[in-house]
């Protein structure tokens, strides 16, 4: 039997963050419950199927419920407030290795566009966006940003470490900062290191025509692991969504499924 894809424990951590439902309207059908919703969410994200084709076996009713749902949770903040639950739960546990940080980029096709995309110079100028991870020295995603393709790496240095949340630890105030922010040539700026410098966080940038790649992806490699990670989620393989807060709201719950992964490999 395959395991379900919102499990009790994953539920559990879900739940308490959704907005209450709405009055239940006399007659018509019944209102979807939000766990078969989050399931039909989930299988979207993963399967990169389009909204229409999912499976009415699976009990999560119409795929536009699903997308209503998924818009209405990005506007109340569930997505953003998942993550931090689950990477409190990891720190709460010392598992956030604040020691090293690592940041880097990827870019993916956008062939609908919308916003939030731009002509990618790695791909003959076709529209896509690009996404900005941030990772603790293990690979778990810390923060997330979605930009045009156009968008130079170094101009999401700042915004991108600010958008780490502040986690909570097994004593003492919660922590935001890592101790050292690894990151490639492509950040090698004199802004860049005076922004790590101004919030107290060692730059550990390859510089331009003097250190060798190789030496600093000996930490850095842990991103780019986790950007491999996202692309494994098919829907974001490639971006069908024209609006951006679809698309930030599917980035953020992969994020978060990410880093529940780490829970379920380590403490359960």
């Amino acid at each position: 039997m395959s395991r379900p894809l919102v499990s009790d424990a994953l539920w559990a951590v879900v739940e308490p963050l959704l907005p209450p439902e709405p009055p239940k309207p006399k007659g018509g059908r019944p209102r979807l419950s939000d766990r078969a919703a989050l399931t039909g969410i989930l299988f979207v994200l993963q399967s990169g199927i389009p909204w229409e084709m999912l499976p009415q076996e699976m009990g999560c009713g119409s795929g536009m419920t699903c997308w209503r749902r998924l818009r209405d949770w990005q506007e109340a903040g569930v997505w953003d407030r998942l993550q931090r639950a689950v990477l409190d739960r990891l720190g709460r546990r010392n598992a956030i290795d604040f020691r090293r940080a690592a940041l880097d980029s990827a870019s993916v096709a956008g062939k609908k566009g919308g916003a939030q995309t731009g002509p990618n110079p790695t791909d003959r100028g076709k529209p896509g966006s690009k996404r900005h991870i941030l990772t603790d020295a293990n690979g778990i995603p810390l923060a997330v940003r979605v930009t045009g393709a156009n968008v130079h790496d170094s101009r999401m240095l700042e915004e991108l470490v600010d958008a780490v949340p502040p986690i909570r630890q097994s004593w003492g105030r919660p922590r935001r900062r890592p101790s050292k922010l690894h990151a490639d040539k492509a950040y090698d700026h004199r802004r860049c290191r005076r922004a790590l410098t101004r919030r107290h966080i060692q730059p550990r940038i390859a510089r331009r025509g003097i250190e060798s790649s190789a030496k600093l992806g000996r930490h850095r490699w842990v991103v780019e692991r986790t950007l491999a990670w996202f692309s494994q989620f098919r829907r974001l393989a490639i971006r069908y969504e024209r609006r951006a807060d679809i698309h930030s709201a599917f980035l953020t719950l992969a994020s978060a499924i990410i880093a529940w992964r780490f829970v379920q490999r380590w403490f359960c």
